[in-house]
Formats: structure tokens, C-alpha cells, sequence
């Protein structure tokens, strides 16, 4: 028996109705994110390893597909070190700091980026999780204020709702109250960043888990003590907007601006964005290093993992180009989506145009164009022996109506009006 053909590991082959599905859903994020001011570019698939072993990836710089010099002899190819100098990129955010960089004389700023692709990421395969997937990016460069975040969480907002995705809710946090949270519970800081992969564990194993694996970690006693009175009376405050409450919670180690500027992006979403439900959580971190301000994810009802995800990142860009540039962006997990989502674009009717055996082809063609021109989008389908089973594999596909030709006693096609494929 001949072995069975499939994809590469962690990659996917994308059957027509479901690739309907995906580009029904990118054409309406392109749309809101344009109607919002954002301008699509495009970068490569590679980068230099160097950017991208940057150390800003956090873990998934440890899922890096690196790929070899070219021309090299085979034993140097097995060499370690410099071996490779190319890798595939595993996000969009790092590929766009250095397009800024690379292009600054061009850009205007604020520059408001939308960029979607493919990235790849070198992680174990599971449900949910591939090794190639899309990403959907919003990002604002050169805005140093809350105007960022703002529109940036606004414009994911509509996308999402845009798409029938409601009841969204955002989770918010500062990069700043996690740096001033461990400095004040007297963790150094060349630890924080092993403590904080910890603490963003809480939604799957609960305060409970991030405590014990902080004292399996060997961290001192008296600061892991600290975190816990800290983190209980922390966690159950969601709201961020009324004055003091978060003030009163948090160590003296974090400073009063950003609790306030927490506050003014949660003042300016409930006025742009009314439906968002937004709340205020210690414990979410984002993995990537290269955060420094306000970080948020935004989730569905019902579902712990996040769709949505992003927050400012304003050293990046000056680490390629040696000026510091604020910035920052949304990423949309395309992926977690478009699975939610109903099939292709139910605006325009799609026709199958059913035709005998040796039909003639400028007829079809000319009545095929005809219905084209009307809006439809049009398959020619040739007629089978058993039309059931070919009309449940065409409505599979998301074609709604059909029209049947049959050749006339002279020779001739002759077309019957559309009809509902699902009756016929």
C-alpha cells in the first residue's frame, strides 16, 4: 500500500470552502484596518538570524527555523555556529521595526502599519497550534501617548465585531506594574524575567501553582511571600478607572503614571469602543521581551485563550536604526478565529452553471460571463449520473444557487432561470 501523502509536520493543506472562509475574513479586517487610517506593507519571510536572535522574542526565539548559508560544502554545513545566517520570522513585529528603520526617510509619521502573512514557529504540533500560521498586525509608530493604544484596541474591536465576533472582552495590564510589582516584593532584577514566565501561568494553574513553582525555582522565601499578599489582593481588582483603588494595592515600587495612564485608556475605550469589556489583570505578562508599557489581550466569552494580542514596544526600532522611536501594535490570532466564523462572502451569490457533456464551450463561457457580470460568482459544473451527491458537495462548498443548461433541439444551449441549490 502506497504511503499516505500529507503536508509537512505543523503545516496544513487549506480545502476551497475553508480558504473562502479565511479570505472572506481577511478581506473585512483589511477594510476596517484601512477605514482606520492604517497603510498594508509587506517584508520579507526572512530575516538576518542576528535580528531575530535579537533577544526581544523571548521563548520564541528558541522555535527559530534557521536556514543554511547558501553555498556551502556539505562538511561546513555540518558545523555548528555560523552555519546558518538566515531564519524564517516566527512574528510580524520584529520584521516591521526593522522596515521602519530601513525605510524612515519614506515613511510619514506616525506611521500606521497593517501587515498580514505567514510566520513560523518551530513548536510541537497540537490542536490549535501549527508551525505555520497567519498573523493579522496593526501597528502605530511614533506616537509616544495613549492615542495609540486606543485606536489600536478600537480598530481590532470593530474588526472583530465587524465579523460577528461580540462579546469580546480586553485584558490590560502595564509592563511597568509587573516591573515595579517584583522590584517591591524585592526580587533582583536579572530575575524578573524567569519570575514573570511564571506568573503568566496563573490562568492555567492558579496563584496556588505559580507559588509553588516559584519556591521550586529556589526564589527567596521572603519576596515569594511578598508576591502572594501582593497578588491576593491584587487579582480580584478588574476595574482601573476609579482613582486610588489600584494605588492603594500596588507597592510603592510602581509609579503613579502608569497606573494613570492605565486609567486613561480605559476612560478613552469606554467612549470608543462601548461594548468592550475592559478589565484591569496582574497576571497577564505577553511573552515577547520586547514590551515596556501598557500590554492587553482581548478574549471571547467562553474561551480562556486569547484571539487577540499586543501592547508598546518603543525601544525596538531603535535598536536596528540607533533612534528610539515609540511604538505600538495588535496582533490578531487569525488562526484562533476564522474557525468561528461563517463560510466565504455571503454577499455575493455563488452559482453553480450545471452543462451536459460536449456543451458548447462559447456558449457557456458567454452565459458564464453574463452572470458574472450580474455579481455571481460562477463555477461550470459538468452534469454526473447522480446529482444529489454532486448538489450536497457543491452547498459544502458554499454555492447557494445553480442554473441548468440542456442543449435544444437545434443545437443550441438553452438556460433555465437560478434556483436554490439546496431544493433542486
Amino acid at each position: 500500500m502506497a504511503a499516505k501523502v500529507v503536508p509537512a509536520r505543523g503545516m496544513r493543506d487549506i480545502l476551497p470552502v475553508d480558504k473562502a472562509r479565511r479570505e472572506h475574513a481577511l478581506h473585512v479586517i483589511r477594510e476596517v484596518y484601512r477605514s482606520f487610517g492604517f497603510d498594508e506593507v509587506e517584508t520579507p519571510a526572512l530575516e538576518e538570524l542576528s535580528r531575530l536572535e535579537s533577544g526581544q522574542g523571548g521563548e520564541n526565539e528558541k522555535m527559530l527555523f534557521k536556514v543554511m548559508r547558501r553555498g556551502l560544502a556539505a562538511e561546513q554545513a555540518l558545523l555548528p555556529g555560523d552555519a546558518a545566517d538566515l531564519g524564517l520570522r516566527f512574528d510580524l513585529t520584529v520584521p516591521l521595526t526593522r522596515y521602519v528603520a530601513s525605510n524612515a526617510a519614506a515613511l510619514r509619521m506616525p506611521f500606521k502599519a497593517l501587515q498580514i502573512g505567514p510566520v513560523w514557529r518551530a513548536e510541537r504540533p497540537q490542536k490549535g497550534r501549527y508551525r505555520q500560521f497567519v498573523q493579522c498586525d496593526i501597528d502605530i509608530v511614533g506616537e509616544p501617548g495613549s492615542l495609540a493604544e486606543v485606536e489600536l484596541v478600537t480598530a481590532t474591536h470593530t474588526a472583530l465585531t465587524r465579523l460577528g465576533l461580540t462579546g469580546t472582552t480586553l485584558r490590560l495590564n502595564d509592563r511597568g506594574v509587573l516591573t515595579g510589582l517584583l522590584t517591591g516584593c524585592g526580587f533582583a532584577e536579572d530575575t524578573h524575567g524567569s519570575v514573570l514566565i511564571t506568573v503568566d501561568k496563573a490562568d492555567k494553574v492558579g496563584l496556588d501553582g505559580v507559588l509553588a513553582e516559584l519556591r521550586s525555582k529556589g526564589f527567596d522565601e521572603g519576596s515569594v511571600s511578598a508576591l502572594e499578599k501582593s497578588l491576593t489582593e491584587l487579582l480580584p481588582l478588574r476595574d482601573v478607572r476609579t482613582p486610588g483603588v489600584l494605588e492603594s494595592a500596588l507597592p510603592e515600587a510602581v509609579p503613579t503614571e502608569v497606573v494613570v495612564r492605565l486609567r486613561e485608556i480605559a476612560d478613552a475605550l469606554a467612549l470608543s469602543a462601548p461594548g468592550l469589556d475592559v478589565q484591569f489583570d496582574v497576571t497577564l505578562v505577553r511573552g515577547m521581551g520586547y514590551y515596556t508599557g501598557p500590554i492587553f489581550e482581548m478574549s471571547m466569552p467562553g474561551s480562556s485563550s486569547s484571539i487577540a494580542g499586543g501592547g508598546r514596544y518603543d525601544n525596538m526600532v531603535g535598536r536596528f536604526s540607533g533612534r528610539d522611536l515609540p511604538a505600538a501594535g495588535f496582533s490578531i490570532g487569525f488562526e484562533r478565529i476564522v474557525d468561528e466564523l461563517s463560510s466565504g462572502d455571503e454577499e455575493t451569490p455563488a452559482i453553480a452553471l450545471v452543462h451536459p457533456a460536449g456543451a458548447n464551450p462559447g456558449e457557456l463561457l458567454r452565459k458564464q460571463q453574463e452572470l458574472i457580470a450580474a455579481g455571481a460568482r460562477v463555477a461550470l459544473v459538468k452534469q454526473a449520473k447522480r446529482m444529489q451527491p454532486l448538489f450536497d458537495a457543491l452547498v459544502a462548498e458554499g454555492y447557494s444557487r445553480v442554473v441548468r443548461a440542456r442543449v435544444a433541439e437545434d443545437g443550441t444551449l438553452e438556460f433555465g432561470d437560478p434556483s436554490d441549490l439546496t431544493t433542486s
